[in-house]
């Protein structure tokens, strides 16, 4: 198997943060509104386990437990070099009243900088998104305002999350940011024709969240699977009725390939999304340190360009 030191390092956009390609997702890290029964020691075993083997890239949010998943994620990397560790975090939600409203206002965004380094116990984001963009903020001065934390070495890259291509255009309208995140899994495709275009013209990374389809792409559901009451995926279409039939069906085709690379289907999945120019790298969830060893095996094959077009053929 590939080690982590084999493999190339990525680099985001225009700026110096670079790292090696699979990151993790840490919204299972102290994100209890997002998932029911987290065990917070978990979530930091998982951390620790991550930097051991060498992954570098740790992608959490404000959202994530309103600040728990960064505060675990501060207790953690203090136990490590800190220069070892990438970390990305977003933000955009402000709480009025008990309600949740979007704000990219350029003061709420350096407010919700220095929040955030506070709780990683950090004097520098590697990556700083604004997580969703409002109704009312201009993204041109949204971004300014994070230009001027980067020149400051608050941060050291800016991304922007679910915009459409409009708002990044129009975030990008200096040339200052330097990644995108937003949905593409195999079955969910539209960016190849929205985002990826533009993100390949202006030299911005792509990194894709729920590339695993909220695990519908790992092999391991069938018809008749169902969530603990508050999990998120009892809200979602791909885990009801006929799309989640058809779906099953397409993903137990990659059965054969997986077997040929003495890998599982998540690890076929995520290797076929390394295989696209427009995609820097790749941030799997995971709820325990065992899953998160198990998504470096993605780096210890490679895909033949055959196996590579069937599955591009197979989810169209």
């Amino acid at each position: 198997m590939s080690t982590m030191m084999e493999i190339s390092q990525v680099k985001i956009g225009h700026s110096d943060v670079s790292f090696f390609p699979i990151g993790v997702g840490a919204n299972a890290v102290g994100g209890h509104n997002l998932y029911p029964n987290l065990d917070e020691n978990n979530g930091k075993a998982l951390i620790r386990a991550a930097i051991r083997k060498g992954v570098q890239l740790l992608d959490t949010a404000f959202i994530y437990g309103n600040g728990r998943s960064e505060t675990l994620i501060g207790e953690v990397i203090k136990e490590f070099n800190r220069y070892d560790v990438v970390i990305a975090t977003k933000a955009a939600h402000r709480y009025v009243n008990n309600q949740i409203v979007l704000d990219n206002s350029p003061s709420f965004l350096k407010t919700s900088v220095d929040d955030a380094l506070k709780r990683l116990q950090t004097d520098y984001i590697d990556i700083f998104y604004i997580h969703f963009p409002d109704n009312h903020t201009a993204k041109d001065e949204a971004v300014a305002a994070l230009q001027e934390l980067k020149q400051m070495g608050k941060i050291r890259a800016i991304g922007v999350s679910n915009f459409s291509l409009a708002q990044l255009q129009q975030a990008n309208k200096q040339g200052w940011v330097d990644v995108v995140q937003d949905e593409y899994n195999l079955l969910h495709r539209q960016n190849e024709h929205q985002l990826f275009p533009y993100c390949v013209e202006q030299g911005i990374s792509f990194i894709p969240y729920f590339p695993l389809a909220s695990g519908l792409l790992t092999g391991k559901y069938h018809a008749d699977v169902t969530f603990p009451k508050g999990d998120l995926r009892n809200e979602q279409a791909n885990f009801k009725g006929q799309k989640l039939n058809a779906t099953l069906i397409k993903v137990a085709k990659l059965l054969d390939i997986a077997k040929k690379y003495h890998v599982e289907i998540t690890h076929i999945v995520l290797a076929w999304y390394l295989t696209r120019p427009e995609i820097t790298a790749l941030i799997p969830g995971a709820k325990t340190a065992n899953q998160v060893e198990d998504n470096l095996r993605t780096l210890s094959f490679r895909l033949s360009e055959n196996d590579i077009n069937f599955i591009d053929q197979l989810f169209r």
